[in-house]
């Protein structure tokens, strides 16, 4: 297939406010290295790495430590078809509808945590037509969802998995999830009940009639002023957090002795206070969880064809409309992932 030389593309020009977008209608497309694809991007979810990158908040060089290219095209959660192959790559795989993972390995090395980029914030991802991906780092996909749909897995699936098996989550556990409204929060729940565990929900009350849906053993208010006294007895063996904030405290002192705290994300503030008697003296073990391991991706993809997980879509809005798509996405008013289309 011919590409187009140029296409739509949705530019991050700098650090900063919204305004540092821009929307290009000729942008160059992007052309296939020997081993590579080129993917027209049916639809791309949103998530939190995009704002703090644009915003700066991990800092001037990135979450990574590596420096923010200027100009970037971000999305992470990119799902479309192969319009392209190298010339080395197997044609066969043009037309096929894949999934990309945000972790962008470094196949010499893949396991090493140092060397994983990532897709729209270390490389160009897929606020545009197109993007050029390392086959090896995406999957085909077989599903009766939409790209829309399927758009909502990749960032907070993985991320929500990779917590679980580091935290090492199974049928004996009880886990609370802070946030459960949001992406991360909602995958949480969801495969959480997965792996068998009984799910505790934190969420604003007007989302728990949609998070109900997502069949939580017991949902609670976002914060309660007392969280061991609103739990009722529930013996919590794990937390699972992307939020912290002014509750981190209470998140630490009502897990059980031996209990595991997880976390991959602080959007209520990462400047919390611990008591360090609170860890040693009831044997706790706090986590930190960022570059999952290679094989949770393909994992998600799996429960995603086995309809073992449902997407939790929303709002669509089209690309060149981000910044408004954005915008919703940081007043926190939905209940799952949103989604652009190019």
């Amino acid at each position: 297939m011919l590409l187009p030389a140029t296409m739509k593309a949705m530019v991050l020009t700098d650090h900063g406010g919204p305004d540092k977008y821009e929307w290009h209608e000729d942008w160059p497309t992007p052309l296939p290295g020997p081993r590579e694809v080129v993917v027209r991007i049916g639809a791309c979810g949103l998530n939190t790495t995009d704002v703090n990158t644009r915003t700066g908040w991990y800092g001037k060089t990135g979450w990574s430590g590596r420096p923010v290219r200027f100009p970037l095209i971000q999305g992470a959660d990119a799902v479309g078809t192969i319009a392209a192959v190298g010339d080395s790559t197997d044609p066969s795989l043009i037309g096929k509808r894949v999934m990309i993972d945000g972790w962008q390995r470094d196949w010499k090395a893949p396991e090493d945590m140092n060397r994983a980029r990532y897709f729209g914030s270390e490389c160009d991802g897929g606020f545009a037509e197109y993007a050029r991906v390392d086959p090896r780092n995406m999957m085909i996909v077989d599903s009766h969802l939409s790209d829309a749909e399927l758009a909502t897995f990749q960032c907070s699936y993985t991320t929500a998995e990779a917590m679980l098996a580091r935290a090492d989550v199974g049928s004996g556990d009880t886990v609370l999830v802070p946030g459960a409204s949001g992406g991360v929060g909602g995958a949480l729940v969801q495969l959480s009940k997965r792996r068998g565990a009984r799910v505790i929900a934190l969420a604003s009350e007007d989302k728990h009639s949609a998070i109900r849906a997502l069949k939580p053993d017991l949902i609670l208010p976002r914060a309660p002023d007392d969280l061991r006294a609103a739990l009722e007895g529930e013996a919590v063996t794990v937390v699972a957090d992307v939020v912290a904030g002014p509750l981190w405290p209470q998140l630490i002192g009502v897990l059980e002795r031996g209990g595991r705290y997880v976390c991959s994300g602080a959007i209520g503030g990462p400047n919390v206070t611990l008591d360090l008697r609170q860890v040693y003296l009831r044997d706790l073990t706090l986590l930190g969880s960022t570059v999952i391991p290679p094989n949770i991706f393909a994992d998600v993809v799996t429960y995603i064809e086995r309809v073992e997980i449902k997407p939790l879509l929303a709002a669509t809005y089209p690309l060149r409309d981000l910044i408004a798509a954005q915008t919703a996405f940081e007043e926190k008013r939905h209940v799952g992932n949103i989604v652009v289309v190019p």
